[in-house]
């Protein structure tokens, strides 16, 4: 009986593990250097040949596990042949879902939420390139023609804040006007018409509202989060209290072609009126591409007395603590400091190693 039972454990314990190698493999990004690069699928290909060059690629990292999820609770009958561009980085079960969907030869942009319209246009032109060449500058300036959201925004100086953050797929050939114009497009799916009357509710402007969700969506990355940090906003700018987000300052740097990377002493004494620690009062305009949850804060945001928030250092996930007073968030802030000094302190050890 003993014997039986050791044997059972062992199994399960065996079962566990597959199960957990399983899930762990096909649900881990893979980093790679052929985003840009289109992979053929030639027709005829067997399930085991098309995972084999794939991880010769570079693409997944796995090809076992793969080959276990398709015998056991996939369906390697639904691979199709084609050409491909995967993303960088990239999960197995990613990957599957696009052989699933079988591919003819396109050039693929993704547009991370958050992004500003600078980091935008480099990504045009690394991903459109042109004969004559275009460069960054020239497809910044396709990016003023505001006549693209005129009916929506009567304030816009640029297209900043309505180039959707998305991933879309072009034909070979797609100008790079085309590529902006195409993101607009979608900025104009995802905005309701029912929005104009909410923000008229709130006293404030579509291109008010489409600033506020810039700076939510800089500023959380949890759905759940960015209804609260919309009421800071609006609390804040209730008092008259500037803004405070350093996030501006971000965006002052990438203006001024001089971002490093790091928020420097000098970024967050700026003039700019981007700069929402010297001024009161929302900047200019957006800061960046919002996605639909973050213009739904925007347009929602929860009833609070919040005024401040801080990094959970408890948590470290990039969730955030919320305070109503000045004293509270003194103490949350002392705490983040210390959190982060000890952050510098690691990595300056790591460094030296």
């Amino acid at each position: 009986m003993k014997v039986i039972l050791a044997f059972v454990i062992l199994s399960i314990a065996a079962v566990c593990g597959v199960s957990y190698w399983l899930y762990s493999s096909m649900n881990k990004p893979v980093q790679h250097s052929r985003s840009n690069d289109f992979i053929e699928i030639p027709k005829g290909s067997s399930p085991s040949e098309i995972v084999n060059k794939l991880a010769a690629e570079g693409v997944i990292a796995s090809p076992w596990a793969i080959k276990v999820y398709l015998r056991t609770l996939g369906d390697s009958s639904k691979l199709k042949a084609g050409d491909y561009q995967f993303n960088s980085p990239i999960t197995a079960l990613q990957v599957i879902k696009e052989l699933e969907k079988g591919e003819e030869r396109t050039i693929k942009i993704t547009i991370p939420e958050g992004w500003t319209r600078f980091d935008i246009a480099k990504r045009i032109v690394e991903k459109f390139p042109t004969e004559p060449a275009t460069d960054e500058k020239t497809v910044l300036a396709m990016m003023d023609d505001v006549s693209l959201i005129s009916d929506i925004d009567i304030n816009a100086k640029n297209l900043e804040g309505y180039l959707y953050p998305s991933t879309y797929s072009f034909p070979i050939g797609t100008e790079p006007k085309a590529v902006v114009k195409r993101m607009v497009d979608q900025f104009r799916k995802t905005w309701k018409p029912e929005w104009n009357d909410r923000a008229k509710a709130f006293g404030r402007t579509p291109h008010e509202i489409v600033t506020i969700a810039s700076l939510v969506e800089t500023e959380s990355k949890f759905d759940a989060e960015r209804t609260i940090v919309a009421s800071v906003i609006y609390n804040r700018l209730s008092r008259g209290m500037a803004l405070g987000i350093d996030q501006t300052a971000v965006y002052i740097a990438k203006m001024e072609n001089r971002w490093d990377g790091t928020i420097n002493k000098s970024d967050l004494e700026s003039t700019s009126p981007y700069n929402t620690r010297k001024f009161a009062g929302l900047p200019p305009g957006p800061i960046a591409s919002a996605s639909e949850s973050a213009l739904e804060a925007a347009l929602n945001p929860q009833k609070t007395d919040y005024l401040f928030y801080v990094l959970n250092v408890e948590k470290n996930d990039g969730s955030h603590n919320f305070y109503a007073s000045a004293a509270e968030f003194e103490r949350g802030k002392a705490a983040y400091q210390i959190w982060l000094e000890e952050q510098r302190r690691q990595k300056r050890e790591k460094e030296g190693q």
